[in-house]
């Protein structure tokens, strides 16, 4: 055979030209990773996801379903950190590029004016879905979207019946009467507050199922209202709850995005000199947060999950442009944590068995105070 004429010679110079190539071909990646490398994405883009490594001949490709797609969202004045919806939807997003491939970016609302040219910028940049968070988009999604029929848009907490913009809607006022009976047979002073953002209808949901809640089962208890006028004045919801805590209420429900966050601090800071109140939180499981010596439960609201669904369709070819979607405790859209350790086991009971008559329409809860 031939491998066994060959000379020793031979052998070494094939080797010596091997290593010479794979050293070349070093060379030439040592080069194009210098000039050519691209910028790091900003704070509010995500970093495009690796490449997957190639697959082998008797594999067949399998690429992600977002590869090459792009979502991006626009959050109203509570921020992205408001540690309440903006941050879910951003969450959910987060998700979506992590397990979907698809790139994700946020842009951040100062001002109401920002809206319509943040949503504008990723019509030009060609997205292939934006999303609105708030009920203050209305106006602007739908001057947008008229502009731009081709382009597909998804708004949270408002609609605009428009072939182009999918809208989800939530009965806020459904769970909140669910937290409203938690507060209503914890309370002690018989004194409870609600600490809003600003006076909008869907704000005023929370309010009008807070107080039909605790009315079921307390109807000795007051509830005293205090809208701070912003979603992102931790400052004033920090007064607000000193105020309130202060003229003897034990419970208060935020649903004021980040100006609710003041609350909590206030709460926090009396916790720590011996003085026991409670907040209710709000859109996610904010014990997780502020911690189980505060936050007695939360009035969950899973913007997550429809921000995820809803950008998964787009993805999927399957975007259901013209619809509103309402999610409330029938369809598992809001309701309590899970975990609730600050809630005895009667008072859980309760709140099932008020659940139970909301989803049958026994009980119709109120939408406005």
């Amino acid at each position: 055979m031939y491998k066994k004429r060959m000379k020793p010679v031979s052998v070494m110079m094939i080797v010596i030209m091997a290593a010479i190539l794979v050293l070349s071909g070093c060379g030439k990646k040592a080069n194009n990773g210098g000039a050519g490398a691209s910028a790091s994405p900003s704070a509010s883009e995500s970093a495009s996801p690796s490449a997957p490594a190639s697959p082998s001949a008797s594999e067949p490709s399998s690429p992600a379903t977002g590869a090459g797609k792009k979502v991006g969202m626009v959050t109203d004045l509570g921020g992205v950190h408001d540690k309440s919806f903006n941050q879910q939807a951003w969450e959910a997003l987060q998700k979506l590029k992590e397990e979907d491939g698809a790139s994700v970016k946020y842009l951040e609302s100062k001002k109401d004016s920002d809206y319509i040219p943040f949503l504008s910028n990723f019509v030009k940049d060609g997205y292939d879905l934006t999303w609105g968070i708030g009920f203050l988009f209305q106006d602007a999604a739908t001057q947008v979207a008229k502009q731009n029929p081709n382009a597909k848009f998804a708004l949270v907490d408002t609609s605009v019946d428009l072939p182009n913009v999918e809208s989800v809607l939530f009965k806020e006022n459904e769970g909140s009467y669910l937290v409203g009976i938690v507060a209503g047979l914890t309370t002690k002073s018989n004194k409870i507050g609600f600490v809003g953002g600003m006076k909008l209808p869907v704000i005023q949901k929370f309010e009008a199922g807070f107080k039909a809640g605790v009315a079921a089962v307390n109807p000795d208890a007051k509830v005293t209202v205090n809208y701070v006028g912003d979603f992102n004045k931790p400052d004033l919801g920090k007064l607000a709850a000193a105020s309130m805590y202060d003229a003897g209420n034990d419970i208060i429900f935020v649903a004021a995005g980040g100006s609710g966050n003041g609350v909590f601090t206030e709460a926090k800071q009396r916790f720590k000199s011996g003085k026991k109140v409670w907040v209710i939180g709000v859109d996610k499981d904010q014990s997780l947060e502020f911690g189980n010596d505060v936050t007695l439960t939360s009035m969950m609201k899973k913007v997550d999950e429809a921000v995820y669904k809803v950008s998964k369709d787009v993805l999927n070819g399957e975007f259901q442009g013209g619809k509103v979607v309402e999610l409330g405790l029938a369809e598992g859209g809001v309701g309590l944590p899970k975990d609730n350790p600050n809630v005895s086991e009667d008072i859980l009971k309760k709140v099932d068995e008020y659940s139970q008559k909301i989803i049958s329409g026994e009980i119709k809860v109120p939408t406005t105070p």
